[in-house]
């Protein structure tokens, strides 16, 4: 049996205040995963290329591997 099938033979067995409950409850998750899908397409952003560009200066000095003299007594 499908799913269609099977809702449409519980509803028909419900009694009306149960009906309307079930209504009810069918309304508000088909308005919450509408807010849930419009959030999250808001929230995805395209990263954009080159952003960092001119951060780094290459090529690096000569003494970049040399020890920091600030650093001479803690390697001492």
């Amino acid at each position: 049996m499908n799913t269609d099938l099977e809702l449409w033979q519980a509803i028909s067995k419900m009694p009306e205040h149960l009906k309307t409950e079930f209504l009810n409850y069918a309304e508000y998750l088909m308005e919450k995963k509408a807010n849930t899908t419009h959030s999250d397409q808001n929230l995805e952003k395209k990263r954009r290329s080159g952003i960092l560009k001119g951060t780094f200066v290459l090529p690096l000095p000569k003494d970049f591997d040399e020890p920091l003299e600030d650093f001479q007594d803690y390697m001492e």
